[in-house]
């Protein structure tokens, strides 16, 4: 069946019921599988599972049998019996394919007297047991024991379009039980997945036990807190391997990550020996977020001998083809000062700071490679040199991935545009990931082959509890689960929209707490022959909206009007008759040189773009949130703009909200300089303003730098923003480039 034939159909049936529905009168089911099969054909009728099925196996998919018994036992009055030699109705067979088209194929055709399930592998055979299990009513996720169980009949064929489906989860900035692991290995599964990329080292704090080094687990897994308390924790081996094997049962591989030559502050506040400013060093594991500058020391083989006894232990535990070693943001502030580093470098012929990167990249590949496995790093692995069989993940856009694949390495693909579920939904929402495609549109038909894959990236630096977690991995993980099984042929974000509202459910018998498909409403403003126009439209096509403008008291139907003054506009959202999600709001500021042309002199960054080329004078005011999209960044250097208010005006002054989070390396600038015009030729002087604020002061915060002064026949404004150009010495990350971020160049 086509998939807009599925989607009829399922619009159909979600017309009439909004579970899925056990009735046998009913002719066809729609079915509403995460992620869409390749093919699926129907047929009329129903399976039913009561105490008389047996499930039929051969040898090599016993355990995938008895994981269908399971769980079909926890939701049935009856224990349904395996390993029976022969039957001749009432049966779900499980049985090999080897000509199907890859190893994790299958087919699952369901007819009234019998259910087979055909696989290339006992990765194939998982794979139909949860599409079958997909195919059972809300009532049986939760646990509602009944005496019988009904399936639609049909035939579906399908193969996942990418061999590496994962997501990462970072348990270091925020620990979490191991229950709550089980409880996402179990979703993996359930939504096909393949890979649980474990991210178990960092800066704030070290979650793996190693018996050779003591002191990571009673130094290194614990911080103090800004107010005093001591947080942490650690996963035992035994809990490791616990968790391995249960991943193992459901076909999914974990990928330690242990983070190498940066993100290693913990480690080395247990063992400051191996940093390069020595063992008598105080280092104390990280309580804040950001790349701080304390890394291994390249130049120390006591560095590597302590690297590769951890590692030993980690393979002990792991038994996964890979190991991922980070190999991202580590500043060379500590290797450019490190007498050892520099000899390191004269010694091994680099060239410099990144080359030595490489080296140690690469030392520690060659020791992974004897040991049987294989290396993943952060596209940074790239500078300086890739190490000779590395895996790229590419995370900085997608760049990294497609260098990686022209030079023959093996990329995955989870960029922070579409990937970083630790994003808000205003920059990555559940439609913008089902419309990631992990293959670069640039990149060459035959390197291809090269693109192994994605991930989901679910960093913690600011989830600091399960709930947190569910409402930000779901449904979006759901989204990418598709991407990377699902051909683009097949796939239709409005189809999968509904199909994700039936999957709730059973999101909630596996106990999470799912959040928004995206934020409710964007507010914009739209320049066209030198108007401005405020407008505000729904994100998803079942959303109503109202809105209420400044001080007006009600909310009512949303409307465009054009901006005539200073205010807050909001807009309150609906699905059905209940409120989804928050209020949405926005300041707009009016003022001389609103809807007016900007000439840009230095370009912005295209991570931070906001509104592009009327992002400065579009009345949109910038919020504490540096990702909100009106925040527009420039990276490493200055910024230089000229206004024109397109006639003569008198004006008074002249102020732009810049932001501060030095985490980020996001600096207010060293000084505002602002010249005046009248003919955008021959120039003045108006003024030069300085921060407020110091570069060292912490936190998130927004100075405006204003400069007043009466001037009359004006027509062009330059502005020219100092950058402070590399991170200070101070800082954690010193020597690395520094962003401004701005907005509105407000003229009055």
């Amino acid at each position: 069946m086509s998939p807009k034939a599925i989607y009829f159909f399922t619009l159909l049936f979600l017309a009439c019921s909004c579970q899925p529905t056990d009735s046998v009168h009913q002719k066809t089911a729609p079915v509403n599988l995460i992620p869409q099969a390749q093919q699926i054909d129907f047929s009329e009728g129903y399976f039913q599972i009561d105490a008389a099925t047996i499930i039929l196996s051969s040898p090599s998919f016993q355990a995938e049998a008895n994981y269908l018994k399971k769980l079909l036992a926890t939701s049935s009055t009856f224990e349904i019996k395996t390993n029976t030699e022969q039957a001749t109705k009432n049966f779900i067979q499980l049985k090999e394919d080897p000509n199907l088209p890859s190893k994790e194929a299958y087919r699952l055709n369901i007819q009234p007297t019998h259910i087979e399930i055909s696989a290339a592998t006992a990765n194939g055979a998982m794979h139909a047991v949860q599409s079958l299990r997909q195919l059972l009513p809300a009532s049986f996720h939760q646990q509602e024991k009944r005496a019988t169980w009904q399936i639609p009949c049909l035939d579906i064929n399908d193969h996942p379009r990418f061999q590496h489906r994962g997501m990462l989860l970072d348990v270091c900035r925020h620990f979490f039980d191991k229950q709550v692991i089980f409880k996402y290995i179990d979703l993996l599964a359930y939504y096909k997945m393949n890979v649980l990329h474990f991210h178990l080292t960092e800066d704030q704090g070290w979650r793996i036990e190693i018996e050779k080094y003591p002191k990571l687990n009673t130094i290194a897994a614990w911080r103090t807190e800004a107010d005093g308390s001591r947080y942490g924790g650690f996963y035992t081996k035994a809990d490791l391997k616990e968790m391995v094997a249960y991943a193992k049962e459901r076909h999914i591989t974990i990928i330690p990550e242990i983070e190498l030559p940066g993100h290693a502050q913990a480690a080395l506040a247990a063992y400051p020996a191996f940093s390069c400013a020595g063992e008598t060093a105080k280092i104390e594991v990280v309580n804040d977020w950001g790349v701080f500058k304390e890394i291994y020391c390249a130049g120390n083989d006591d560095t590597f001998q302590f690297l590769e006894d951890v590692l030993t232990e980690v393979m002990e535990i792991f038994p996964s083809e890979y190991i991922h070693i980070g190999g991202d943001e580590a500043p060379k502030f500590r290797w450019e000062n490190c007498k050892k580093c520099q000899r390191r470098i004269k010694a091994e012929g680099l060239h410099d700071t990144h080359e030595l990167q490489n080296y140690f990249i690469t030392r520690i590949e060659k020791f992974l490679n004897a040991n049987g496995r294989k290396l993943i790093g952060w596209d940074e692995i790239l500078e300086g040199g890739l190490a000779e069989n590395a895996t790229v993940q590419s995370w900085r856009g997608m760049q990294g991935g497609i260098n990686a694949a022209n030079a023959g390495h093996q990329a995955i693909m989870s960029p922070t545009s579409h990937c970083y579920l630790d994003y808000s939904l205003d920059m990555i929402d559940l439609k913008k990931i089902y419309n990631f495609d992990p293959i670069p549109s640039d990149l060459d038909t035959a390197k291809h082959k090269f693109i192994i894959g994605g991930e989901c990236n679910m960093w913690t630096e600011h989830v600091p509890d399960e709930a947190t977690l569910d409402a930000r991995i779901n449904p979006r993980m759901q989204a990418l689960a598709e991407v990377l099984w699902t051909y683009p042929q097949e796939r239709n974000f409005q189809d999968f929209y509904q199909r994700i509202q039936t999957h709730y459910p059973a999101l909630k018998a596996f106990k999470v707490a799912y959040g928004l498909e995206a934020v409710p409403a964007k507010i914009n403003s739209k320049i066209e022959n030198g108007q401005l126009t405020v407008f505000a439209e729904s994100n998803l096509a079942d959303l109503t909206l109202s809105a209420k403008w400044a001080n007006e008291k009600e909310f009512q139907a949303v409307q465009a009007f054009p901006l005539q003054t200073s205010g807050e506009y909001q807009v309150q959202a609906k699905k059905g008759t209940e409120r989804y999600g928050e209020v949405i709001s926005q300041q707009f500021e009016a003022h001389l040189a609103l809807a007016k042309t900007v000439e840009y002199q230095t370009d912005y960054n295209d991570w931070y773009p906001a509104n592009g080329k009327q992002a400065l004078v579009d009345g949109k005011i910038a919020s504490l949130n540096f990702r909100d999209r009106n925040w527009q960044g420039f990276y490493g250097n200055d910024a230089i703009q000229i206004v024109d208010l397109g006639k003569i005006e008198k004006i008074n002054s002249v102020a732009i909200n810049f932001y501060q989070y030095n985490n980020a390396w996001i600096f207010l600038p060293q000084r505002l300089y602002v010249q005046v015009s009248k003919d955008g030729k021959k120039w003045q002087d108006y003024g030069i303003v300085l921060p407020n604020a110091r570069a060292q002061q912490r936190g998130k915060f927004i100075e405006q730098l204003k400069v007043e002064r009466p001037m009359p026949e004006i027509q062009f404004i330059k502005v020219e923003i100092e950058n402070v150009g590399k991170v200070p010495a101070w800082h954690e990350a010193a020597g690395s480039d520094a962003w401004i971020f701005m907005d509105e160049i407000i003229v009055k």
